[in-house]
């Protein structure tokens, strides 16, 4: 299954009440959406038809997240809620825009992918579906930070072990979409600051010059399901049916959690 196969799958499984996408160039994956979608790329040229209510924003995804109430666009961004305990005023907190479906496909390089992903995930829950593109380069040459080939993923598939090592309370799948993979993230928590508060360690770990040391695992996809185990699997409903409900993550979340282990042993 292609990359963008497996995009419309994703927005079919996943009932998405809206859209995030980094890294437009010339729209193909924004073509997908058919709900209120926010789309970032600082040189995007859309030449195909467009099917969404979408808000396309020329600017670097840093700048964009930097803004105050950045996805206003997505039916209001945060709104007042009545709060009915007593002794409280009628309106006392507010309820911020979750973002259901997020498609990460910007600058290839590890450090940008992982800002983006941090970026998305404030904006996130544990419901949640967050992929990142071209995690599973084909060669070494194709995996370069300095890109020297047609076909280029450059090192962003060291984000799966960031995450891996960094956050374990996350659900990362690697898929074996083509080209170049994917990376699906379940479980987002916007209070969790691991990855700002080690950014610095990250950065200088991974950040290293060419030629890159790409884990056989990585180029052999091992460890990948196929894109149509992910998208066939069960838990999709319950996932839709709770988030739509407004299920909190302690209740939510270890069902979906276990769903997705199985789905990683069984590969």
């Amino acid at each position: 299954m292609k990359r963008h196969e497996f995009l419309r799958e994703l927005h079919k499984v996943s009932a998405n009440r809206n859209y995030l996408e980094i890294g437009v160039n010339d729209g193909r994956s924004l073509t997908l959406s058919r709900v209120p979608s926010i789309a970032i790329d600082p040189a995007f040229k859309v030449v195909s038809e467009i099917r969404c209510d979408v808000h396309l924003v020329k600017a670097t995804s840093d700048d964009f997240f930097a803004r105050e109430n950045p996805l206003q666009h997505l039916k209001g961004g945060r709104h007042p809620v009545r709060n009915l305990r007593r002794g409280r005023s009628p309106i006392g907190y507010w309820r911020r825009t979750t973002l259901d479906l997020s498609f990460i496909d910007g600058m290839h390089l590890f450090e940008y992918a992982l800002r983006d992903f941090m970026n998305v995930e404030k904006h996130a829950d544990w419901s949640s579906v967050i992929v990142l593109d071209d995690m599973l380069p084909r060669n070494i040459d194709e995996a370069a930070r300095d890109r020297h080939t047609g076909a280029w993923t450059g090192d962003v598939y060291k984000v799966v072990e960031i995450l891996n090592r960094y956050r374990p309370d996350l659900v990362t799948v690697l898929v074996d979409t083509q080209p170049t993979g994917q990376l699906v993230v379940f479980g987002a928590d916007p209070e969790n600051t691991t990855l700002h508060d080690k950014y610095d360690d990250i950065i200088a770990e991974f950040k290293v010059p060419d030629p890159q040391k790409v884990p056989e695992a990585i180029l052999e996809r091992v460890q990948a399901v196929t894109p149509e185990t992910l998208v066939q699997s069960p838990f999709w409903r319950p996932l839709v049916r709770a988030r739509n409900l407004g299920v909190g993550r302690s209740r939510g979340w270890e069902p979906l959690r276990k769903a997705l282990d199985q789905i990683s042993v069984s590969s």
